[in-house]
């Protein structure tokens, strides 16, 4: 058996909520790499899938249904001072989450802000109370709450999570390219004048997601690489998108928030069903999909400069994603049915049999173009690096483990965001495991080949505005 480096001792005991293929991948994980026994560690999930994988490790499973009517009494038992709470469900509040581990003095990590069921699908619900913008928010206030509480860690998998540390590595990578003296940025405003200093004025999470499977999709199936539930809800949300102080065109479906920091904008429209032109190296230029995610939000608005109570600067950043080709059929097959979900739901793992996941960063607008910056990690390295794991999961599991180990190690911070964590350090941790980490510039900008077959209404006085990247 291969030795691996334990990163961190912890002491109490690990409750994880949740257990799909992102809670299957991510076990094995933390046994290798934190201190705990497997007789410390509880999942708790509503569905029966992972049993058989729990097993495996000695580790305790039941299977409870979480609502908003048993949380308290069903979690209590499971959740004392010094425990952590590692939240990989969907339809259950992360807010509600939250604010028990405060008040019980546990740790805290999701990988996205969950509302309860129905939460981001409500129509009764106005669009701008039913987007990322909005939990977000409400999460935040915690602060005010708990100001000296027990570490929380919002929205740690690859993205939202991974990606806002790879935007500091590629932002100091950038600099050092172009010959800026970024010195070492430790706080907000630091990072923020390197990103205006450099001239960012878009920042796209881009993924593309080749991975094949062996057994195709079929009719009424919604097929994909890792959640299917995580997926229709959040494609179901309305793109969001930051919005940044180089914009001239307000979209025509576009709609600002009346409460909150005002970092980002909503479009009256899923995000499955809004495209966005982008680019990675593999790749090269695609069209993917604005799926609303909470980085596209917290790196727009952290990298927000003022003076005063006026926005100087704020790069547009919002997620660009190309799944795999059965995703693209499921999403196809989706919307037709007017955003009603099909029947059965597949997640791809044991089948792939070939394809890499292409996750990234994408800096553009400044003197350089533009330069992508991120992992490329196969089917057949995944495989050979953990169990239980895809491409996609592996990069989404590697990071729950890096936020993981950061609020073990800081675990007085109260509610934080990845942007606001150690970059090196968790970058330290999911390195190798993210296949090859790479850097490419190129020359390719969203007018690029446009308007050859037919004239467009485009903006040439800056081909990375919103107008020029949106698909219509």
């Amino acid at each position: 058996m291969p030795q691996h480096r334990v990163h961190v001792d912890f002491p109490g005991r690990l409750l994880i909520v949740g257990f799909g293929s992102i809670g299957q991948g991510v076990l094995p994980l933390i046994l290798r790499h934190v201190g705990i026994a497997a007789d410390r560690i509880t999942i708790m999930t509503a569905e029966d899938a992972g049993g058989a994988e729990a097993a495996e490790f000695g580790v305790r499973f039941i299977k409870q249904p979480i609502t908003r009517d048993n949380y308290k009494r069903v979690l209590d038992p499971f959740v004392g001072r010094g425990d952590f709470l590692l939240n990989l469900s969907v339809d259950v509040s992360s807010i509600a989450l939250i604010k028990l581990c405060a008040e019980k003095g546990a740790l805290y990590l999701d990988t996205c802000i969950e509302p309860w069921p129905g939460g981001y699908t409500d129509p009764t619900v106005p669009p701008s109370k039913r987007s990322n913008y909005a939990l977000r928010e409400e999460a935040l206030a915690l602060r005010e709450q708990f100001p000296r509480g027990p570490t929380a860690v919002l929205t740690h998998g690859a993205n939202p999570g991974l990606v806002s540390h790879l935007v500091k590595q590629a932002l100091l990578n950038l600099a050092a390219d172009t010959g800026v003296d970024a010195g070492a940025p430790a706080t907000r405003q630091a990072w923020a004048a390197l990103a205006q200093q450099l001239g960012v004025k878009v920042i796209h999470i881009a993924e593309r997601d080749t991975q094949v499977s062996n057994v195709p999709k079929r009719l009424n199936e919604f097929v994909n690489t890792w959640s299917v539930d995580g997926f229709v809800g959040e494609g179901a949300q309305p793109a969001e998108l930051g919005w940044g102080t180089h914009e001239k065109n307000w979209p025509r479906d576009g709609k600002r928030h009346e409460f909150g920091r005002q970092s980002a904008i909503y479009l009256l429209q899923p995000g499955a069903g809004t495209r966005v032109r982008t680019w990675t190296p593999r790749a090269g230029m695609f069209h993917g999909f604005l799926i609303t995610h909470s980085e596209a939000i917290s790196i727009s608005d952290y990298l927000t400069v003022r003076d005063g109570d006026k926005v100087t600067y704020r790069p547009t950043a919002h997620y660009a994603y190309h799944p795999c080709d059965a995703a693209v059929l499921s999403v196809h097959e989706f919307a037709g049915r007017n955003w009603k979900v099909q029947d059965h739901k597949r997640i791809m793992n044991t089948e792939i049999v070939d394809g890499i996941d292409e996750l990234g960063v994408l800096l553009a607008g400044h003197k350089k173009n533009a330069y992508w910056y991120g992992s490329q990690l196969s089917i057949h390295e995944a495989r050979k690096l953990a169990p239980y794991n895809s491409a996609t999961s592996l990069q989404v599991c590697v990071s729950v483990l890096a936020g993981l180990v950061w609020a073990i190690e800081n675990p007085n911070a109260g509610v934080v965001e990845p942007d606001e964590m150690d970059y090196r350090r968790i970058l330290e941790i999911c390195t190798p495991y993210l296949g090859p980490v790479v850097g490419a510039y190129t020359d390719w900008h969203p007018l690029v080949e446009r308007g050859r077959l037919f004239e467009e209404d485009l903006d040439l006085t800056d081909p990375w505005q919103f107008k020029n990247i949106r698909v219509v």
